[in-house]
């Protein structure tokens, strides 16, 4: 290996790593990069000086010194460029733009009935080509663009099953690029969950944590040791699908007994129906609890329960410290969680509460899209930079 190409791969990660220490610790002095990072202070000086001139990051005035020159401050140009970021669920699209720093900065919702792909591709274009219309003027423009699927996604980006949509096999990482021409990522919609509560939201403490998207379907994203686990091809986190009754009721999937027929917000509605409800809505279930209906609150008690219990056996396998609950369901969790929280008491082996803390989202409906946001901005920072270093 040459020695100009290991000084290209030392520089990129050198300064990727000042990039990464600005965006994490803004504002920032050089003087203090230098010391968190390790790199000796020309180093710094002078990658500082090639992110200023790429307009990534830009000089705010001088901080308090603490003997000879006042330092200058560091920060990040946030308005850069801007990522387009989706949750694509199985009845509602909600899309948001957002600065390089994680900031909304546009939403937009749609909702649709068929799943028919043609359909639901056209009602997705539609989101992103208004955003990418009304995204006010910047040096880099859109960056990337992802999207948040329920599903089982490879690592190509291509959707391999998505029960709930009825779709197998939906190249959505190929067909989005050929649109667009722009880097595209395309995720299961719990991992981005995941990553969105620990980069923004309830996890920012955790490195191993677990985040349970429960809506019409279960999916379930893993951070173990401070990274998202994705296993071999990417499938992992399909815990909506693991068997908690034997010989049960037969799923989508193919398998029979599955968590989220008994958990998710679909189970919750069968028996809203089931009990009478007029509209059988989590709303109307959720008012109903709340002015005190004696089969609402049960409905809800039981569908708790049974979330506990799949929390119960993903803590009895990961040994997490936080456990999130997130999606469409926490319009109910007043209810859900005292259910929840006494399942797990009961059955998990050796718990205590200072050790596994179960807490809703902090990011409530944003948490897959938030979570896209921060792949989109790491993908760009992280291909720009070896863009900028190579010319």
């Amino acid at each position: 290996m040459s020695q100009t190409w290991n000084q290209y791969v030392v520089k990129k990660e050198n300064k990727a790593l000042v990039l990464k220490t600005i965006l994490g610790k803004a504002p920032i002095s050089r003087a203090s990069i230098a010391q968190v990072t390790g790199l000796n202070k020309g180093t710094v000086s002078s990658l500082v000086s090639e992110l200023i001139d790429e307009k990534l990051i830009h000089e705010s005035g001088t901080a308090a010194s603490s003997g000879g020159r006042r330092p200058v401050i560091l920060l990040l140009n946030e308005k850069a460029g801007f990522t387009i970021s989706v949750d694509l669920g199985v009845q509602n699209i909600l899309a948001v733009l957002t600065d390089l720093r994680g900031n909304i900065i546009l939403e937009k919702k749609t909702h649709f009935e068929s799943h028919d792909l043609d359909q639901v591709l056209s009602s997705l274009y539609q989101l992103i080509d208004q955003l990418k219309e009304e995204a006010p003027p910047s040096e880099y423009g859109i960056v990337g663009i992802g999207i948040g699927v329920p599903g089982v996604v490879t690592t190509e980006g291509e959707i391999l099953l998505a029960p709930n949509l009825e779709w197998k096999k939906v190249p959505l990482k190929q067909l989005l690029t050929d649109r667009y021409q722009i880097p595209v990522t395309v995720e299961n919609e719990a991992n981005a969950g995941a990553y969105g509560e620990k980069m923004y939201g309830a996890g920012e403490m955790a490195n191993e944590l677990i985040y349970a998207s429960i809506s019409i379907g279960i999916g379930v994203g893993l951070l173990l040791n401070g990274k998202l686990y994705r296993g071999l091809r990417g499938f992992s986190g399909e815990l909506g699908h693991m068997t908690i009754e034997k010989d049960g009721k037969t799923c989508r999937c193919g398998n029979q007994g599955c968590w989220e027929l008994y958990a998710s917000e679909n189970a919750l509605l069968e028996k809203a129906a089931d009990a009478g409800y007029q509209t059988g809505s989590l709303e109307e279930i959720v008012t109903a609890a709340d002015n005190g209906e004696a089969k609402a609150l049960n409905i809800l008690h039981e569908i708790g329960d049974y979330i506990g219990v799949g929390i119960t056996n993903i803590i009895h396998i990961f040994n997490p410290e936080q456990v999130v609950i997130g999606n469409t369901i926490l319009a109910a969790e007043k209810h859900l969680l005292p259910a929840i929280e006494k399942r797990i008491e009961k059955n998990t082996i050796g718990f205590n509460k200072n050790d596994v803390h179960v807490s809703p989202a902090k990011l409530k409906q944003h948490s897959t899209v938030l979570g896209i946001a921060a792949f989109n901005i790491e993908k760009f920072f992280q291909e720009t930079g070896n863009e900028m270093i190579a010319n």
